[in-house]
């Protein structure tokens, strides 16, 4: 069984703004000639890194909802120019959008593991996807979807 990391999504406040980021970082990849990825800095590197990697996502919160994923490829570790150890989160390029799940705010990412991550949007059933985030939120909350 996968593990995945979440994270809130500082400065992003809506799916859109995410996309729009990582879409970003996808292009200035592929003009640099690299992979077309997303990379995610962070100063606390995970331990269970195969976990992880093994099917893993990085689930973001935005505006106190768990909104979207995206696909972990890979974890390096590196040192800035101060000597601080950091790892790069490697993250696909596809922003996939999940049910909405309520979240408090916390510092830094957390381990979260995969009995309690939300269905892609795309698993709960025809037309869902369609429907306004308004109400695709307002059902999720009284336990409609």
């Amino acid at each position: 069984m996968a593990l995945h990391l979440i994270k809130l999504c500082v400065g992003a406040d809506s799916i859109e703004d995410l996309r729009e980021w990582v879409a970003e970082r996808v292009l200035r990849a592929i003009a640099a000639d690299l992979e077309p990825h997303s990379v995610h800095t962070t100063r606390m590197v995970p331990k269970r890194v195969d976990e992880l990697l093994d099917g893993g996502s990085l689930y973001w919160v935005i505006k106190g909802q768990v909104q979207a994923r995206q696909k972990l490829l890979d974890i390096q570790t590196f040192k800035d120019g101060e000597g601080i150890g950091r790892c790069h989160l490697i993250l696909g390029p596809e922003v996939i959008e999940t049910a909405a799940q309520p979240k408090r705010p916390f510092q830094g990412w957390r381990y979260y593991p995969e009995e309690d991550v939300p269905r892609d949007i795309a698993t709960l059933g025809d037309g869902v996807a369609e429907m306004p985030a308004d109400l695709r939120r307002e059902l999720s909350e009284l336990g409609l979807l």
